[in-house]
């Protein structure tokens, strides 16, 4: 009986084996990656990075296969084509000479041939009806193929040297068979050699296809990580971080730009906020103080009901003042999210100036103010009909505001061709030029408006509605006074 061959060859196999498993596991699925009911990916194979490395590999490696495939194809067919025409030739030869003079001249064309055939690659044989030899270079017909016009690859013993021959058969007349064919041994030999060729090929370039997807990971990771750890630093509060450009001007850099962009405006953002909130704090703070006084006041020292609603009905005003400026606010910051745009359609503003230089006409001769007004029978726009009606109003009650008693306010409106102009023009002290940029920011006060009462945030108001209407908001110096000039587009944006 035959003994066991001993395991112990199998044993360091087995323990390298074990050892390359036990590494795979440490370095992919790191500890803490399987949870109770459920598998998480590693770290690695979450990788944004890993996933387009693989993915250029996969690219890389499929078209270097279609390459070799093609290669090798047509190399292998360009071959197998040139065998078959040089026998087809061969053949058509072959058959002249049989109809010129039968089997004799047959018999003497192929010896010439062979004798002739300096690659000795060529293949004959013409046999009789009994299949016995009467020319050619091998001992007798091959077994298996029939002389019914038909090709074959198959083996053959020439010279007592075994090849491989690809031939071709032919009936002739007269129960003659004629075979004629090439060994292509060599052919195949070369053809063995060019896939071994392909093969390394193929292995080299899937070694350049997974250092590409390594630099490829690495570029991306590299690039990604600059970002990651700026918005890391933004997260925890860093806002003047920033992410570095490269300088190559690609699709990261540009990515890069974006992004320090939108934190630019975050930052702006961050910073309104805090100027609001501090406005919104010591403008409030005020009337809120002088409500609690009088109230408190009142509450001392109030004799009767009429001092006691005197003092009430006070408080009241300097509350509905609050609640005036909240409402400014919010109105602000709905027209700045362009939650009314979906109301817009094209309306004729030529009524509605009309119907405030009525307003403000009387207004204005109350207060000795002279008022004019100048506009086309027609002036269309595109936008929200109350909006406009609300940012100029707070253009005509500014003029009001800082016009003196002898002063003079022109409200004019005019169309220039896709853009309609609302023009308010006062006599009083204007504003200085290193204001102007200023004004229209959320409770700002100028020198010149801390004496007079206002919150600040009516050209706040008509600034986010010139913007909502893609128009412009511009105050310009009327020598003396100020001439500001709101432009609303006539039609809406993109129409022709």
């Amino acid at each position: 009986m035959r003994e066991a061959a001993p395991a112990a060859p199998l044993a360091p196999a087995l323990r390298a084996w074990l050892w390359w498993r036990r590494r795979f596991v440490q370095r992919f699925w790191l500890p803490g990656h399987w949870l109770p009911g459920r598998w998480r990916r590693p770290p690695l194979l979450r990788s944004a990075g890993l996933r387009f490395a693989s993915l250029y590999a996969a690219l890389f490696g499929l078209s270097a296969l279609a390459l070799i495939f093609f290669l090798w194809w047509d190399t292998a067919a360009l071959l197998d084509r040139q065998v078959d025409a040089a026998i087809r030739a061969d053949a058509e030869g072959l058959s002249e000479r049989w109809e010129a003079g039968g089997p004799a001249a047959l018999v003497v064309t192929i010896r010439d041939r062979l004798a002739e055939n300096v690659d000795d690659d060529a293949i004959y044989l013409l046999v009789d009806k009994d299949r016995q030899r009467i020319a050619g270079n091998l001992d007798r017909w091959p077994p298996g193929v029939a002389a019914d016009d038909d090709w074959y690859e198959l083996p053959i013993v020439r010279d007592n040297i075994r090849s491989l021959a690809r031939v071709h058969t032919f009936d002739l007349p007269g129960g003659f068979h004629l075979l004629v064919g090439r060994d292509v041994e060599a052919r195949v030999r070369l053809r063995h050699v060019l896939t071994d060729a392909l093969l390394w090929a193929l292995l080299v370039i899937a070694g350049l296809g997974a250092a590409g997807a390594l630099l490829v990971r690495s570029v991306l990771q590299s690039t990604l990580a600059d970002i990651s750890r700026t918005t890391a630093a933004i997260g925890a509060g860093d806002l003047s971080r920033r992410v570095r450009l490269s300088g190559r001007g690609d699709e990261f850099d540009h990515l890069a730009e974006t992004i320090n962009d939108m934190l630019e405006r975050i930052g702006r953002l961050m910073d309104g906020v805090r100027e609001v909130s501090n406005a919104i704090a010591h403008d409030l703070r005020t009337p809120i103080t002088r409500a609690r006084a009088r109230l408190e006041d009142a509450l001392a020292h109030a004799t009767s009901a009429v001092d006691l609603r005197a003092a009430i009905e006070r408080a009241e005003a300097d509350l509905d003042g609050i609640v005036a400026i909240f409402q400014a606010i919010l109105r602000i910051a709905e027209i700045e999210a362009g939650a009314r745009r979906s109301a817009f359609a094209p309306l004729d503003l030529a009524p509605v100036l009309a119907d405030l230089a009525e307003f403000y006409s009387a207004v204005a001769e109350e207060r000795g103010i002279a008022f004019a007004f100048n506009a086309p029978p027609q002036l269309p726009v595109f936008g929200d009909r109350d909006m406009i009606q609300q940012a100029v109003a707070n253009l005509l009650d500014n003029a009001l505001k800082f016009s003196p008693a002898d002063g003079a306010i022109l409200l004019a409106g005019e169309c220039l061709g896709n853009t309609a102009r609302i023009i308010v023009a006062d006599r009083g002290p204007g504003i200085p030029e290193a204001e102007r940029r200023h004004v229209t920011e959320r409770f700002y006060r100028g020198e010149t408006a801390r004496s007079t009462p206002g919150s600040g945030l009516g050209l706040a108001l008509t600034q986010a509605v010139a913007q909502l209407h893609d128009g412009t908001l511009t105050l310009e110096d009327n020598a003396p006074g100020l001439r500001a000039i709101l432009t609303l587009p006539t039609r809406r944006h993109g129409d022709a």
